[in-house]
């Protein structure tokens, strides 16, 4: 029975997004337990929102966590990048 790794670990390259970088939920963030004041399960964060990257951690040696801050629900939320996608100047610009 051996142990397996999923996904590749994160920190043997640099991180994907940067610091005050734009970026946009991939899919929506549900409290596994980590996020104080809030039930497991709530939703803290919807698929499509925007936000910036406050901060940047690493989680178990092996992937960056990246804090963003949603400016709507004023939020701060540790995000995978799997979770995240970039905000380009274009796509900021369209109404």
């Amino acid at each position: 029975m051996g142990l397996t790794r999923v996904d590749p670990i994160e920190l043997n390259e640099p991180p994907i997004f940067q610091m005050e970088e734009k970026v946009r939920l991939r899919k929506m963030i549900r409290n596994d337990g980590t996020f104080p004041g809030k039930d497991i399960g709530v939703t803290l964060a919807k698929k499509g929102e925007t936000g910036y990257v406050v901060s940047i951690g690493t989680y178990l040696q092996s992937y960056y966590i990246y804090a963003v801050h949603f400016i709507d629900s004023n939020l701060v939320i540790g995000c995978r990048s799997k979770e995240l996608e970039s905000v380009t100047e274009e796509e900021d610009m369209q109404p």
